[in-house]
Parts: structure tokens; sequence; C-alpha cells
């Protein structure tokens, strides 16, 4: 459990830190406008999801002594850490050449990273086939992401406040823990990777395997959950600092620090869930979860902001009304953080039971092709919030005398932001949880079969 949860703890912190600052590192440090910054995340997302299915073909090809899956993540280990570090350095030049080293910047990370995630990911289904074991596998592998994405948060914050902004040191520190904790779960899973499950190796084109996962009635339910809850809750990552500083008017060296909670309450829920499934079942989990998520939204979205006195002081009364804001503010963060670690759970807990609903259990493809269907989902959510914000009239860095007028955002544009931090993913849960209604709980009742 140790080693499988040290297998994503090097993607869980370079997705966080990505998540979190990326959008804004683009915006006001390399000075890009909003509408390319969010071009950039979604020509990154939509690059990770075309090469999954590729990799997962390989991957389910490989043949060696330690299995199909570890080689993949040996090989891509020191390259996600180098190209994690070089993502958030600022090049000379125009706005063009900036943006075309960020993209071939991103084509290679992204490359790295699925590397070592997808066929990591595919060893949860191959390890063991008892669902109680599987949803034990897939909780320790989301509370290594977490705890790690906590530790990216804390470096961030520490070397991102006080106005320091060295994202570059940053992206060093975190590309070594990535590539470090990459190698040391493949040393631990090495014996029980060689013993675990393999696929059943045959030729299949593309059209065969979009077919294949068309009829599975199962995956498609999966898919569908995971593209709606990671969409919700990208949107939410990706948005959230600048709601923070920009509409709720929490002062920088502060605002660094507040993700840091929603990752500890992230993580406490993993653990909350995963119990709670074992004992009542994941869509019960999923529902008591989602629910909490949903009121959580929409209390963000209607947060009073703090007061210009306030926030340029820095400091909070918990006597006062703006000590009240504040923890009204945190304590909705820490809500919004227990209801979503059910997106990390809950649809990789249940994909082994899509995976052997097909006979022949091909995981590298149904892993690959869940990965491939969220990063582009993911990709268009947040290229639309970068088309949102440059239409609502949203002032990125370079379009600003000095950076702390940007901070006075137009109305129409922090209005955007409170619908994306609020309203779109409530939306998003809802829907997700609607179409988990009828999930049999126990047993599969359908398989897969390919004329």
């Amino acid at each position: 459990m140790l080693s499988y949860g040290l297998g994503d703890a090097g993607t869980g912190i370079a997705a966080t830190q990505l998540g979190f600052y990326l959008f804004p590192f683009f915006t006001d440090q390399a000075g890009l406008p909003a509408v390319i910054a969010g071009s950039l995340l979604m020509v990154t997302k939509v690059w990770d999801a075309i090469n999954d299915p590729l990799i997962g073909w390989m991957s389910d090809h490989t043949k060696t002594r330690w299995g199909p899956r570890l080689p993949w993540m040996i090989g891509a280990a020191v390259p996600l850490g180098i190209t994690l570090a070089s993502i958030w350095w600022v090049p000379p030049g125009d706005t063009s050449q900036k943006t075309t080293y960020y993209i071939l910047m991103a084509v290679l990370l992204m490359t790295a990273y699925t590397c070592v995630n997808l066929p990591f990911a595919a060893l949860s289904t191959e390890l063991t086939e008892e669902t109680s074991i599987r949803t034990r596998l897939n909780a320790a592998r989301f509370t290594g992401s977490i705890m790690a994405g906590l530790s990216g948060l804390i470096i961030a914050a520490r070397l991102l406040s006080e106005g320091n902004n060295d994202y570059l040191l940053m992206g060093r520190i975190t590309g070594l823990i990535a590539t470090l904790a990459t190698l040391i779960s493949c040393w631990g899973l090495a014996p029980f990777a060689k013993k675990a499950r393999k696929p059943i190796v045959k030729r299949e084109s593309f059209q065969l395997q979009f077919q294949r996962i068309l009829r599975n009635r199962r995956f498609l339910q999966v898919i569908g959950l995971y593209l709606l809850l990671w969409c919700g809750l990208q949107l939410m990552q990706t948005v959230s600092l600048i709601y923070l500083e920009q509409v709720m008017k929490v002062p920088t060296d502060i605002s660094r620090w507040i993700p840091i909670p929603f990752q500890i309450s992230a993580l406490l829920g993993l653990q909350v869930w995963s119990f709670y499934s074992n004992k009542f079942g994941r869509i019960s989990a999923l529902f008591f979860g989602g629910r909490l998520w949903i009121t959580a939204c929409i209390i963000a979205m209607l947060l009073p902001p703090l007061s210009p006195s306030a926030a340029s002081s820095g400091l909070f009364a918990i006597s006062d009304l703006e000590g009240l804001k504040m923890i009204a503010l945190i304590t909705t963060i820490l809500i919004v953080g227990f209801g979503a670690s059910t997106a990390y759970l809950i649809p990789w807990s249940l994909l082994p039971d899509a995976i052997d609903a097909d006979p022949e259990k091909p995981a590298g493809i149904y892993t690959a092709w869940m990965v491939l269907i969220q990063k582009v989902g993911i990709g268009l959510s947040v290229q639309v919030l970068g088309i949102l914000l440059s239409l609502t009239g949203y002032r990125s860095a370079n379009n600003c005398n000095e950076l702390l007028e940007c901070l006075d955002q137009p109305n129409t544009a922090q209005i955007t932001i409170r619908i994306c931090m609020g309203l779109i993913p409530a939306c998003l849960v809802g829907i997700g949880m609607l179409i988990m209604r009828r999930w049999p709980e126990r047993g599969i009742n359908t398989e897969v079969t390919l004329s």
C-alpha cells in the first residue's frame, strides 16, 4: 500500500501545482493575456489526452520480467522532474516566443506525466481482483497524491509569498521530489508487479478500441462521472487564487496558504470516504460527498469580500466582522475539499468494475480512454474560462502599469469568477450524481462482446 501510494506522489505534486498556479503564472509572471493562458492549458490537456491511448496500448504490449507497467514509470521519472522545473521559467522575448516555449515544454511535460501516471493507474486493476482491496489501493494512491500536493502547496506558499515569486526554484524542488517518489515507488512495487495479472495482448485498431468502450455501458457511466467531477474540480482549482485575491480581496501573502486547508480536508475526506465506501457502498459515498461539495460551492459564490482596510492590513481579529468573514471563507474551503475528495476516489474505485465487464480486461486501454476523455474535458473547460475572463474585461499583468492595479477587476469579471467558482462546479457535480443513481453496487450484470 505504501509503495502504491508513493506512485501517484510525483504526478500528484505536479498536478496540484499546475492546477493552482499555472494560469496565474502565465498571466501575472509571464505576462500572457488570459485567452492565451487558457489556450496553453487547453493545449496541455489536449496533448496529454492524445498521447493516452498510444501509451496505454504500448504499455499493454510491453513485455519484461517486471511486467508491462514499471519500465514506463522508471523511464519517465527523470524527464518528468526536468520538464516540471522548466515549465516555470519565463523566457525572454515577446508573447509569441514565450507561447512557443510553453507549448514545447507542455508537450514534453505531459508526455512524461502520462508515461508515469497511466501505467501506474492500470496497476490497481491488475494487482488484485477484490473490490475492497482495489478501493484501498485507490485510497492509498490518492492519499499519496494529496499529501504530495499538500507539500507542493507548502513549498509554493513559502517561495511565492512576501513578494519573492521564485517559481523556478519551486519547480526545481518539486521536480526532484516527483522523480525520487516515482523511482522509490517502482522499487517497492517491483515484486508485486511481476506477479500481477497481465493484459491479453492482441492487435486492435483505434476503431475497435472506440467500439469496445462504446459497448461497455458501465464504462460510459464511469467516464461520464469522472469527466463531470474533474471538470468541476479543475475549474475551481484554476480560478481559486484569482477568486481569493481579486474577488474576496485576500492579501497575496495569505492567499498562497489558503489552498493548504483544502488539501488537508481532501486528505481527511479521502480516508472517510474509503471507509464509508467499504461499509455502505461507493455510490452512497458519492451522494453524501457530492451534496457537501454542491452546498459549499453555492456558499463560495455568495460570500462577501473582505473590506479594503482589512485586506490592506492583512490582520484579522476573530472578534470583528472581517475575522468572521475569513473564518467563513476557510470553513467553506474545508467543506469543498472534504466533499471534492470523492472526485479522486469514487470514479477510480468504480473503473475496475467496468474493466471486469469486458471479458478480455484490457486495463491499459480503458485507463487510457478514461484519462483521455477527462483531459479533453478539462482542457476545454479551462479554455472556456480564459475566453470568459477575456470577454468580461479581465486584466492580466501585461495590461497593467502595476500588478496591484489588476486586483481591481471589473464587476463583470468578478461575477464570472464567482460563477466559475460556485455555480458551474455545483451543476457539474449534480449531473454526475444523477447519471450514477442506477449503478449496481454489487456485481456486474453486463459483459462486453466484440464481433
